[in-house]
């Protein structure tokens, strides 16, 4: 195995409604999301988590190349029921923009860093996911 570069342990032992703790000490709210109470839930903090990933690896792409535009990765999460009505599933569209840049580069752009991401490579072949390039916008 190759050394960590960082490491992290995280213990829900509450389920949906209560709280988890980092091993650094910090502590987060969880919460159900068909619920209205405080707290984060499982598709807010996945949409987090690969929105970030995502981005920060679309900027490392952009830096490689010599180029300082702005990027941005948005991403939705939909909590799904499966058809046959006894499961669930995410589905998962990631829309990717980058400032100045023509919609066909960003494309390429945006395949190569959801080939690179981690949080992309978790996910891998998963049937409900959607690259989308758009327009950037503030």
């Amino acid at each position: 195995m190759n050394k960590s570069l960082y490491h992290t342990e995280v213990i829900n032992s509450d389920g949906l409604n209560g709280t988890a703790s980092v091993s650094d000490g910090e502590s987060l709210q969880t919460s159900d999301p068909l619920k209205d109470l405080a707290g984060f839930n499982p598709e807010q903090l996945f949409g987090l988590s690969w929105s970030t990933c995502l981005n920060a690896t679309i900027e490392a792409l952009l830096k490689a190349r010599g180029a300082k535009a702005r990027s941005k990765a948005e991403v939705h999460v939909d909590f799904c029921r499966e058809e046959d009505g006894k499961g669930f599933y995410f589905d998962l569209k990631a829309f990717i923009s980058v400032e100045g840049m023509e919609l066909a580069d960003v494309e390429k752009l945006a395949q190569s860093a959801h080939k690179r991401c981690p949080v992309s490579k978790i996910i891998g072949d998963y049937n409900h996911v959607t690259l989308e390039v758009v327009p950037y916008a503030e």
